[in-house]
């Protein structure tokens, strides 16, 4: 089986990104709803990088001071209708960079992920990063280490794993599909007709609070009882309420 090219892979990387190069080429876009107690943290290591990248918010309708706080610590921060499909499309929308970044308000990028984004003249179009889960236990390693190489061996990339992507591919495959549940898995398998994704080693931190809250093994069996289901052809929004 093909696998996804790694961040060892000349062809695939060509060089990094300077700090100079990276200005405004790369926009992340962060899809929030009722986030106001993690928010600050979510959005304050980004900050050095002002003005070097465009950081977008993309607010789904929060009912708390999820705005209020970000407002200052973004360069972007539109409304739209909830539903993190429709929040991301909505920053891509927005977006002046020639990458898009979509991040989850619960993940922290490595501190170099923007050395190790392709640069402009590389094969790569799209990517991800390998995760890893915060707080962590013996059996949530071995549950970040099956995501990593499960998408590794697949090319399909979790919104978790932070995707990322040329804006002009984005556009050419039409974003996000306007659905409430498996929208990165959707659109990593259009993506993946233009090329196997570049999967990068280095790790981002990401919250285990759901497997935490709903058990540890019990996510496990849901994910991938939701993932068979929706190969099988089962309603996304059928899905979702499962979910």
């Amino acid at each position: 089986m093909e696998t996804c090219p790694s961040a060892g892979t000349p062809a695939a990387v060509g060089r990094p990104l300077s700090r100079l190069e990276a200005r405004l080429k790369l926009s992340i876009i962060m899809p929030v709803r009722n986030e106001a107690a993690g928010i600050v943290d979510a959005l304050t290591p980004l900050q050095p990088l002002r003005g070097e990248l465009e950081l977008i918010l993309v607010d789904g309708g929060s009912s708390d001071d999820t705005v209020a706080l970000a407002a200052p610590l973004v360069d972007q921060l539109i409304q739209s209708a909830p539903g993190r499909a429709t929040q991301m499309n909505a920053g891509a929308a927005i977006a002046q960079g020639e990458w898009l970044l979509f991040l989850h308000a619960d993940t922290q990028l490595p501190t170099n992920f923007l050395e190790l984004l392709p640069a402009a003249d590389a094969a790569s179009q799209w990517g991800r990063f390998d995760v890893r889960l915060s707080p962590s236990s013996p059996m949530l390693r071995v549950v970040a280490w099956m995501m990593n190489w499960r998408s590794r061996l697949t090319g399909v990339c979790t919104g978790d794993q932070a995707i990322f992507v040329r804006r002009a591919l984005f556009e050419q495959v039409g974003g996000y599909a306007p659905i409430p549940l498996m929208e990165d898995i959707e659109l990593s398998k259009r993506l993946r007709r233009h090329g196997r994704p570049l999967c990068l080693h280095e790790r981002l931190t990401t919250s285990s609070r759901r497997w935490q809250q709903n058990g540890t093994l019990r996510t496990i069996g849901l994910m991938w009882w939701l993932r068979w289901r929706y190969w099988r052809g089962a309603p996304v929004e059928e899905l979702a309420r499962r979910y």
